[in-house]
């Protein structure tokens, strides 16, 4: 796979990485299967796709801990290994709280370097910001791990450009993670041209729109039951019905390169800046390789306006 720096001053990477969140969390979780989600994430660096992405919240905790045994001995040096801490589970109808205490940030590095089998992260990102904790404090907390190796870099989620910026009078933010795709394209309009301006690594997470990019659902009972997706607006079956028309308009540009809608997807998530490194979630080996794939695929200055003028989804993002 073609390569790409982290950000402007960081190290090589594949320029498509893996989200590991669906190998035990919120898609599928009766699906799990740990032995083959050790096999894909290591398959994904025999690919290239050496951004391997997780988080403490997955499971909770049970994601790390698949991360850190696919990563064990040889194949530990050969990943770009990000975790999150920020979110915590939460009680009732809320799945996840926040929690950007610089306590928990302190007591949850060196849980989360337990569960993953190693003495560092090459980055660790505040999952969400916590409104009841100054980002400064929260940030603060991030860096410490940064100077005790504990991290060699530190990055953001979900943020807007004044958190960036503010985070960034404490610590030099690496990297920033927020959703991007042919259905979300909100962080377009300001938090990716101040990622790109600063030259700091911007990692799209659902850059297949949760799969649905990819024409692999054409209805709500396609999902499995206990499938966190059957409760998001854009899934629910009047919503999904409309939003088969984008999914069509992307399998015609697909058709005419060469590809499969997934790649057209990621190639077009690429083209959208020079620091963009997607992170597509699979525990599947086919749809690692099929991703992966993405990296070569071309799309002229045509498809890409085509891509542009898609039309909104029905639907919010949660």
């Amino acid at each position: 796979m073609r390569t790409s720096t982290f950000g402007s001053s960081g190290p090589e990477v594949g320029v498509i990485g893996l989200g590991c969140m669906g190998m035990t969390f919120a898609y599928d979780p009766a699906g799990r299967d740990d032995e083959t989600s050790v096999a894909v994430i290591r398959t994904a660096l025999d690919l290239g796709v050496t951004l391997i992405d997780t988080a403490d919240v997955y499971g909770p905790y049970t994601n790390e801990e698949v991360v850190g045994a696919a990563l064990a001995g040889p194949y530990r040096e050969r990943a770009f290994l990000a975790t999150k801490v920020g979110l915590v589970e939460g009680r009732g109808d809320e799945r996840v709280v926040r929690d950007g205490r610089p306590e928990h940030v302190r007591r949850s590095i060196d849980e989360s370097l337990r569960r993953l089998g190693t003495d560092h992260v090459d980055l660790y990102q505040l999952h969400r910001v916590d409104p009841e904790v100054p980002i400064e404090e929260t940030w603060g907390a991030l860096a410490e791990a940064v100077t005790a190796g504990k991290a060699r870099r530190i990055g953001l989620s979900e943020v807007t450009v004044e958190e960036i910026r503010r985070a960034q009078a404490v610590h030099p933010v690496a990297s920033v993670q927020s959703e991007l795709s042919l259905w979300t394209r909100d962080a377009l309009a300001e938090v990716l041209p101040y990622t790109e301006e600063q030259g700091i690594a911007f990692l799209p997470f659902s850059p297949l729109g949760r799969g649905f990019l990819a024409g692999r659902f054409a209805s709500s009972d396609d999902l499995p039951a206990d499938d966190f997706r059957r409760a998001l607006p854009r899934f629910q079956q009047e919503a999904l019905a409309a939003n088969l028309a984008i999914v069509e308009r992307v399998r015609a540009v697909a058709g005419r390169v060469g590809a499969t809608p997934a790649q057209v997807a990621l190639a077009w998530v690429l083209a959208q800046g020079r620091y963009v490194l997607p992170i597509p979630g699979t525990k599947t080996p086919e749809y690692l390789a099929d991703n992966a794939a993405a990296a070569d695929v071309t799309l002229s200055a045509e498809d890409l306006a085509e891509l542009d003028a898609l039309p909104a989804p029905t639907g919010t993002r949660y």
